[in-house]
């Protein structure tokens, strides 16, 4: 066996080369299937599959043109479609068509569609038919349009409806024609040479593009392709046409929708009419379900996070409790972290309408919802928010870090040889043991090894600023007080 290849090249080839039906438009092939009664082709008896994402674009493309209906299955329209003979773009495009601008007219358009343009030809499509109506006899381009335009107007006899009493403008026909054969890529302008399709694919026009001067609202877009990495598509031909024609041709893809979203950091209702993807008409919707309203709500949470709500100090510290608790206990006890809540924002926001509204939940109660009753009758037992200190004080306790933190001044420590510990014995407190006027002095989670030994020296580091207060020798037999000595 001889290869006019090299050896390293030889290793870089595919075991076999790639079946057609995994490279093709399956559109053809699709409606051909759904006129066997077979929308899926899973019953067909294929060497290879057609790859399901391509299958669901050509029966996307059916359903555009009016060859299926919604459940798969072939229409009439589509059975029609099927025996012109003709790519199912092109045959609706040329039976539909010559309803509507006459047969020579569709067929002459089809017949442009089916081949690509000479090159430098430009990308306005009504240009390129006008120069091949004056096309020389020995131009090759011009002569095998010419010979389509035959065949497909003879194919047309027997169908095709006369032309409209009223003259129809070559852009308006070739519009027509080509919306009819890409209704999914009819395209609405929304800035200077960008235009978004009816599919959601954004389009631009190339620079230095005949169709540009035009500032056209609507284009029927009839090639367009997007190189690898880029946002949107080149529009590589095209016609100008109105809205009108984009409703009538893309009639399939015409639909009223009430839409609740969360957007622009509000709650929006509105009542939209769209064509595939490219918004026609909204109105603002009076009354809209509440459900929606809640989920646009509960999108808004997920987006800008729970501080739209209003975090008030209480509803603070019981999400430190219930966060500490679940730490150290685990279930049943709740999580509380931000994913946690946020799969519970439906309910919190239930009965508001607006961003303004959430400020109104109540927080903390909608926390203490969380926890079972097992759990909410041990809340305090397990965290208490405050610990009552031998010199009589109720001390709120910090569970803002890993540890519950209690922080108090030394003397009213007095006589306590242990804080205590918390989630049932599992963890003890962390003491922020403070001076007089309120400054750290020492932490210790071991309160009686703190005052056997480090004590001392702090006694004798503030002892001398602050005289007014007492500093016995042995602190556990010392009472407690929040007074100086000459208050007590």
């Amino acid at each position: 066996m001889y290869r006019c290849w090299t050896a390293a090249e030889h290793e870089r080839l595919a075991p076999r080369p790639r079946p057609e039906i995994e490279l093709a438009d399956l559109t053809a092939f699709a409606l051909q299937a759904a006129a066997w009664g077979d929308p899926d082709a899973r019953d067909l008896a294929l060497l290879d599959a057609p790859p399901p994402a391509a299958l669901r674009a050509a029966r996307a493309t059916l359903r555009a043109i009016g060859a299926t209906g919604p459940d798969g299955r072939v229409t009439e329209r589509g059975r029609a479609l099927a025996r012109v003979g003709l790519h199912p773009r092109l045959a609706r495009a040329l039976l539909d068509g010559a309803r509507r601008v006459g047969a020579r007219t569709a067929a002459e358009i089809v017949a442009l569609l089916s081949e690509p343009p000479p090159p430098g030809a430009g990308d306005d499509l009504t240009a390129i038919w006008r120069t091949l109506r004056r096309g020389r006899p020995a131009d090759a381009h011009a002569a095998r349009w010419r010979d389509e335009t035959r065949r497909l107007t003879t194919a047309l006899t027997a169908t095709a409806t006369a032309p409209p009493a009223r003259g129809t403008g070559d852009d308006a026909a070739a519009g027509t024609v080509v919306a009819l054969a890409f209704p999914e890529r009819v395209a609405r302008r929304r800035a200077e040479g960008r235009y978004l399709m009816a599919s959601g694919t954004g389009g631009e026009l190339a620079e230095g593009s005949a169709l540009a001067g035009a500032r056209a609202e609507w284009l029927a877009v009839a090639v367009a392709d997007r190189p690898a990495g880029a946002a949107s598509a080149r529009i590589r031909q095209a016609v100008v046409i109105d809205e009108d024609t984009a409703r009538e041709a893309a009639s399939p893809l015409l639909e009223e929708a009430r839409e609740v979203v969360w957007r622009d950091g509000d709650v929006v209702a509105r009542q939209v009419e769209r064509l595939g993807a490219v918004e026609l008409a909204a109105r603002p919707l009076r009354a809209p379900d509440p459900g929606a309203v809640a989920e646009a709500l509960a999108e808004g949470l997920r987006q800008e996070g729970l501080g739209l709500l209003n975090w008030g100090p209480a509803a603070v510290a019981l999400r430190e409790r219930m966060a500490f608790c679940h730490r150290a206990l685990g279930e049943p006890w709740p999580a509380v972290d931000d994913g946690a809540l946020l799969a519970h924002a439906v309910d919190w926001v239930a009965g508001a309408r607006r961003r303004a509204e959430l400020a109104r939940i109540d927080v903390a109660a909608a926390l203490r919802g969380l926890l079972p009753w097992e759990c909410a009758s041990r809340l305090d037992e397990m965290a208490p928010e405050r610990i009552r200190v031998p010199s009589g004080s109720q001390v709120r306790v910090d569970y803002s870090g890993e540890q519950p933190v209690l922080a108090v001044k030394l003397q009213e420590l007095f006589g306590w040889d242990a804080a205590p510990r918390l989630a049932g014995g599992r963890v003890p407190v962390v003491v922020h043991l403070l001076s007089p006027a309120g400054r750290p002095a020492a932490v210790t989670a071991d309160l009686a090894s703190f005052w056997r030994e480090g004590y001392r020296s702090v006694r004798a580091e503030l002892r001398g600023r602050y005289p007014r207060h007492p500093w016995p020798e042995d602190p556990t037999q010392a009472a407690a007080t929040r007074r100086t000595n000459r208050r007590a």
